[in-house]
Parts: structure tokens; sequence; C-alpha cells
């Protein structure tokens, strides 16, 4: 794995008195945030470094990489899927070196009182906008002015007062992981199960000020932009020119993702998408749910019917890849009414159904919800759904197993040919099938992880035929199309023949103590 210890612009001799720092989920991704404190740290920024890991690295290296520099000041990125790890660093910087000074940001820190415990080892907390406020306290810790508060509100002021981020990614970054970019910030909708709803608008950075960040991007070999915006097609006329300028500079490994409103397409947008290459696009598309009385419970906006009429003329007239999300958990939701929204989302093709779970997110207006729909959450991140008045526990499990057999079959893109047989044969409800699929693999396995894919093919093979009563030579022949198509050695018989899968997998669970 490459060195993922960024030094923007530190001056030879000069003391690192501030490290500004967070846990990654994965290598690939990059800490767009630190890249905005650091860039207006203004005469700071020679005393900083940015150090990034992620969190499959240990705390205990992680806190001695961090104390190699001697800093005075560290400064956390704190998220739902990272404050574990974070906590555990925390705590131990704290014990092996307590003067350093521990300052925490982000949105799982921001909304006290609601807060994690690794706010009681931190000296101070920024909640909010930290571009501005972490510069300033900064020059306060080292001035020998500590803020007698704890808590520093983060100031916001208008975008095009702050410093872009975008010189800051090194070469390593955009050889190799995501670029995180952003010509937006805020949300105009107020969906109550996202922080995003807390925003009170949407506001455009100066378009010729980014596309010029973008252009320099591009030219030093930038080809994979995650734009970060929770609206990219809120202002199609923005949309539009940003779309124009990439179409422009096409080459054929530029790759582009953007979060869409699903009911937001009008022809000028889709005039400049069906120009764009097979597989340079990919969309994020939040339906979440097609039950309009959730939809208002949760004050979410959603034209239904524009929603499925944009996600199937995406399909059918773009190269775009589609990764479309629904929720489950939600308030009033029962597992059948859920059960139609997936077999209405499936009606629609996209390449990708993301199925999530519910989780609390501090500060989330959803909250509110918890005592009438008896909301029980997991205490422990990333705080998900674990109960609701209409969903019982048991519930809840079958489809966190659905999700994850899902992604192995269906969102992977391995089994195109079986996907369609699984799910419509017996012409029953889409979720019905596929239910009775993870039913089958649970009772066999016994678990949802660390299952090879060739034991996948065989596993699919013995639930088809013998659970879903499905043809023998049908199930064959569909499974040896994905075989060939995903180039895997050696032939498909010999593998469903070199063992036969136990059916309902009894003796096998009895040899293995798995959970999902």
């Amino acid at each position: 794995m490459p060195n993922q210890n960024y030094q923007p612009s530190l001056l030879p001799n000069s003391q690192t008195n501030i490290i500004l720092t967070t846990l990654n989920s994965r290598y690939i991704h990059c800490a767009f945030g630190l890249r905005y404190l650091y860039a207006n740290l203004g005469d700071l920024q020679s005393q900083a470094l940015i150090k990034e890991f992620t969190i499959h690295e240990r705390p205990i290296d992680i806190a001695e990489k961090l104390l190699e520099a001697q800093p005075k000041i560290i400064g956390f990125s704190v998220y739902i899927w990272n404050i574990t790890e974070i906590s555990r660093t925390v705590k131990l910087l704290k014990q092996i070196a307590p003067d350093i000074i521990i300052v925490l940001g982000g949105p799982e820190v921001s909304h006290l009182p609601d807060k994690p415990d690794v706010v009681d080892h931190a000296d101070y907390v920024v909640m909010g906008a930290g571009e501005v406020s972490f510069k300033f306290l900064c020059n306060e810790i080292l001035a020998g002015r500590k803020p007698l508060n704890k808590v520093i509100n983060g100031e916001s002021v208008p975008l095009e007062q702050l410093n872009l981020p975008y010189e800051f990614y090194n070469d390593e970054d955009i050889r190799n992981r995501l670029i995180y970019v952003e010509a937006s910030r805020g949300c105009p909708f107020k969906c109550e199960f996202c922080l995003s709803s807390l925003d009170k608008t949407s506001k455009p950075f100066e378009l010729d000020a980014f596309l010029v960040e973008m252009d320099k991007l591009i030219q030093r070999g930038a080809r994979n932009f995650k734009f970060i915006d929770r609206t990219f097609n809120l202002k199609v006329s923005t949309s539009v020119t940003i779309l124009e300028f990439f179409l422009d500079r096409m080459t054929d490994d530029l790759y582009l993702h953007f979060e869409v409103i699903p009911d937001n397409l009008p022809e000028k947008l889709k005039e400049a998408l069906m120009r764009f290459p097979k597989s340079s696009l990919q969309f994020e598309i939040g339906v979440q749910t097609f039950d309009p009385e959730i939809q208002t419970l949760i004050s979410r906006k959603q034209d239904n019917v524009k929603t499925c009429e944009n996600l199937r003329w995406l399909r059918e007239h773009t190269g775009a890849h589609i990764h479309a999300d629904l929720i489950f958990g939600l308030p009033s939701d029962t597992l059948s009414n859920f059960a139609k929204s997936f077999d209405q989302l499936v009606e629609l093709n996209p390449q990708e159904i993301q199925l999530g779970i519910l989780k609390r997110l501090r500060g989330a207006p959803i909250n509110r919800h918890t005592d009438k729909y008896q909301m029980q959450y997991s205490t422990t991140p990333p705080y998900t759904i674990l109960q609701t008045r209409d969903i019982d526990f048991k519930t809840l499990q079958n489809v966190n197993r659905f999700a994850r057999y899902w992604d192995m079959i269906a969102n992977s893109g391995r089994f195109q040919n079986t996907l369609p047989l699984i799910l419509k044969y017996n012409n029953d409800s889409a979720f019905k099938q596929f239910m009775k699929l993870t039913e089958a693999l649970y009772e066999s396995e016994g678990s949802t992880w660390k299952i090879s894919l060739p034991r996948l093919y065989k596993l699919l093979y013995d639930v088809l035929v013998n659970e879903l009563i499905i043809a023998e030579e049908i199930v064959q022949a569909s499974l040896e199309k994905d075989f060939q198509q995903s180039k895997q050695k050696g032939s498909l018989m010999l593998l469903l023949n070199k063992r036969k899968v136990p059916r309902s997998g009894t003796a096998n669970k009895r040899q293995k103590n798995h959970t999902a």
C-alpha cells in the first residue's frame, strides 16, 4: 500500500505544530475535509501536516505515527464509520502524551449534547464548519491563549471567502484515489434521515473558479471525480455547464460520480447526458421509499411518477451506471410495504440497488419519531436500527442478510444471467423470491461473510434447484453463462460435481458456528 502521509508544504527545519488526521474507510478514499482545513490555515500551513490512515490499521500504530512529528495539536475528523477507531486512538494518545491538544470535528461530534464518549477525552470540539474556526483555535492555542470553552461553534462564511483545496491533492492521490470535489454545499430538502436536512439551502461555489481548479486536476492526470454535492442537478444550467466542461475534455478513462435528485431531469440535462460514453458516468439516486405516506412523515418531497420515468429513461437512453438507494426501517414502514418499493425499483432495472438499514445519525430530525414508533437503535456505531413498532428484530436481521446476499449476487454484476432466474422464474414478487434465496443460503451457511465465489456457485445451484424448485437444466445453463463471462478458471461442471452441496445445510451448520 502506498504511503498515506501527506506533507503539503512543510518548510525545511520548521516545527510540526499541527497534524490534521482521520481514518478513512479504505485507502482509495481521501479526506476532503482535511484538505479544506489545510487550505484555510493561512500562515499556519508551514507548521501543519496531513496524515491519513484507514480504519483497518491498529490504533496503537496510528498513535505511534502521529507522535513521530511531536505535534502540539492533533485535529481529528470524526464520522460514523471511524468513531470507534478514533476513540481508541485518542484514548491512547491522552494516555501516552497527555499534553498534546486533541481537537475533534466532523458530523459525529457536531450535535452536542448528543455525543460519543470520545468527546470526554478531547480538549476541544469544533461544531459545524471548521475552516475558519479551526484556524482561530490553533492560533489561540499556539499563542498560549487556550480558550476556556471546550466547544467551539463553527463559523460559516460565504463560500467565495474560502480557499479551495484542490491543489493539495498530491500526485499519489491523483494516481490511486478518488478525487472528491464539490460545486455546491448544502441541500434545500428536509429529508429527516439525512443530516443535510439541517442545511438552510444549497449554495454554489463560484463556477468559473471551480472549473479552473477542475482543469488543473485534469491536466495533472486526475480521471476519477466524485462530486459530493447533495443535489448536483438542482440548478440545471450549472449542471449542464459542468457536464459540457467534462465532455470537452473526455478521455477513455474519465469517470464522474454525481448524486442526483431523481425527479428533476429536464430536456437540457438529458441532451447533455446522452452525449457521454458508456460507463463514464455514475449516478447515485436516493429513492429510499416509494410510499407517499412515509415520504410525508419524514418530510421527503419526491414525485414518484417522475422518479420512475427518469430512472427508466436513464437506463434506456444513457450509458450511465445507476446506483439507487432504498432504506429499510423508516418510521411506520413494514416488511410487506418495503417489499413493494423494492419490487418497483427492481422493475426499473438500475445496475445497483443499495439496501440500506436505517441508522441513527446524531442530530438528524428523524430522531423525533423514536418514541412514537418505538425505534430502537444499536448503541454502538453505526447505530443501526434493531427493531421498530412495526418491524421486529428477527425481520430486521433477515433483511440485513438479504442486503448482504444482494450485494454478493446482484450488485456484484457476476450473476447477470442467473439473477433474472431468481427474481422472475415463478412469477412471484422479486422480493419474496430473493428472500427465499436468502433464507436458504443462510440455512446452509449460517453466515453472510467469507463465502468464496466457487462456493457461491455451488450454493446457488443447490438452492435454486432444491429450494426454489427451478429446473436443473435451466439453472445449470444460466450459471454456465455467468461462469464463462466472469472468466473463472476451470469448468463449472467440475466445480459443481467436485463436492455435493448439502441441501438445507443442516450438517454444515453443525460444523460451523458462524453468525451473519
